[in-house]
């Protein structure tokens, strides 16, 4: 596959959607959370073996990159030998990253010591299992034992079927795959998305498409889902009742929202699933799927690539793919530090403070089409900016490519947030304080100052532990430096 020319849009027309032969995997030892487990033979446990497939130029050569480490999931490794862990929260939680964790002071300030009781009335569970060549990529699984009792019902699940891994997660849980390792000052990651089931619209489906396969936006019919226990506002304390109640306010239903993470590079060493709030803040960039079916998505917008013409959202198939350059200069809401979108379409260059297209998706995949038809995703970091990739047979328009670019530091004014890797490539001309108040306290935080770093490493799979509920399967995660 010939490297594209860096422009910030390239349509190409006529392009199949890639879709790459299968490579095995070396396998390596395998971790979980903090140093004193007892892994036992957990190691031998996880060990891979190698394809007899060979690698050819073709099936791999991006150029100017070197590829460095890939997944094919032709051998499964067995995620059941890891044993669940317990994240007991703190500074010395292997999981601890800022005031936004899943015990953060954030969400303390405001809820008080009725959080502490919502967040005391389960157990949070992980996995994390480093798989492939060298333990080269990782996979992070949260879930919560709701009784608490140390057994968990419906976790989420991995399963590697005809050399790919289809990831199954409740809407209570998250799972998703990183780099073992940071990510390199410049590389290339991609993948194959093989099948997708996290809401949206299905053709032939009831209520507009919404309701399909005796699911609703995705979500299957049941108990109460909400975003239990983090909320950004509301009465914690429900009123002065003596238990908590994850069914009623301030919880709210979440089944109206579903979505997926194609792709997305964190500004923290290690991901892994956290509360919904967290991740607004520690985003760079990253392509994903948010399918609504409420009232607030008539601010939202979708884009037209045959007709470069934007479109409302209520009329898209509602798996149209955010492609999202998180802006370092401006926020969406600086009450929980969300950073505002910078969104290039088709139809130009959208911005998040447009107050009738807050969101503006640039393709609609077809969820329909798949796995006969597939969709690859890649993230390029050059020397002086962020690529964004995707490939697939799109609604509108069939098969294409589309590949965005924008530098660190654009000439408009935007910054893409928490570029930097070192503190010698920043200034702190974007610094900001900003003050999180709550009903029991506050706290106030430089969020870029110049003296920073933040290295890069990627999500794919959900990383929320209270939002999102369906499946899906991917294939041939790949690492590429340059040549």
């Amino acid at each position: 596959m010939k490297k594209l020319p860096l422009k910030k849009t390239i349509a190409i027309l006529a392009v199949s959607a890639v879709s790459l032969p299968l490579y095995g995997f070396t396998g390596s030892s395998s971790s979980v959370g903090s140093s004193d487990i007892d892994f036992g033979n957990l190691f031998g446990s996880l060990n891979g073996s190698s394809s007899s497939a060979p690698v050819t130029t073709d099936d791999t050569h991006r150029e100017g990159w070197k590829l460095q480490h890939q997944e094919t999931f032709d051998t499964a490794p067995n995620l059941d030998a890891v044993p669940w862990v317990e994240d007991t929260y703190g500074d010395d939680s292997p999981w601890h990253v800022d005031e936004f964790d899943d015990d953060g002071i954030y969400f303390k300030n405001i809820g008080g010591p009725w959080f502490d009781r919502a967040l005391d009335s389960f157990k949070l569970l992980r996995k994390r299992a480093e798989i492939g060549e060298e333990g080269w990529l990782t996979v992070e699984i949260g879930t919560r034992d709701i009784n608490p009792d140390g057994t968990k019902a419906t976790p989420p699940t991995l399963d590697v079927e005809n050399g790919a891994a289809k990831i199954n997660v409740p809407w209570d849980g998250g799972l998703i795959f990183t780099a073992t390792d940071p990510l390199p000052s410049q590389y290339r990651v991609e993948y194959e998305l093989k099948t997708l089931d996290f809401g949206g619209k299905r053709p032939g489906g009831e209520n507009d498409g919404w309701d399909y396969d005796g699911k609703t936006n995705g979500y299957t019919p049941g108990d109460c889902k909400t975003n239990f226990p983090w909320a950004r506002k509301g009465d914690y304390s429900q009123e002065g009742a003596d238990k908590v109640d994850g069914c009623a306010k301030p919880w709210g239903n979440v089944t109206a929202e579903n979505g997926y993470y194609l792709l997305s590079i964190m500004d923290y060493a290690k991901p892994a699933p956290h509360n919904n709030i967290f991740i607004h803040s520690h985003r760079k960039v990253g392509m994903d799927i948010y399918s609504v079916n409420g009232g607030w998505a008539r601010v939202y917008k979708a884009c037209n690539p045959a007709t470069k013409e934007i479109f409302p959202y209520t009329e898209s198939n509602g798996n149209g793919v955010n492609e999202i350059f998180f802006d370092g200069s401006a926020w969406r809401d600086k009450a929980f530090a969300y950073n505002q979108f910078i969104m290039p379409t088709e139809c130009g260059v959208r911005d998040g403070a447009d107050k009738d297209a807050t969101i503006v998706s640039a393709v609609e995949l077809q969820p329909e089409l798949m796995p006969e038809e597939t969709y690859t995703f890649a993230i390029e970091r050059t020397a002086t900016g962020y690529v964004q990739e995707m490939s697939g047979n799109f609604k509108n328009v069939g098969h294409q490519t589309y590949r965005y670019e924008r530098p660190f530091i654009s000439e408009d004014g935007h910054a893409i947030w928490h570029y930097n890797q070192t503190p010698d490539e920043y200034d702190g001309r974007f610094n900001d304080t900003l003050i999180f108040e709550g009903e029991h306290g506050s706290f106030s935080k430089e969020m870029w100052p110049s003296d920073s770093a933040y290295p890069d490493n990627f999500v794919i799979g959900i990383p929320h532990l209270n939002y999102y509920e369906g499946s899906a399967t991917v294939d041939n995660i790949r690492l590429y430096t340059p040549e």
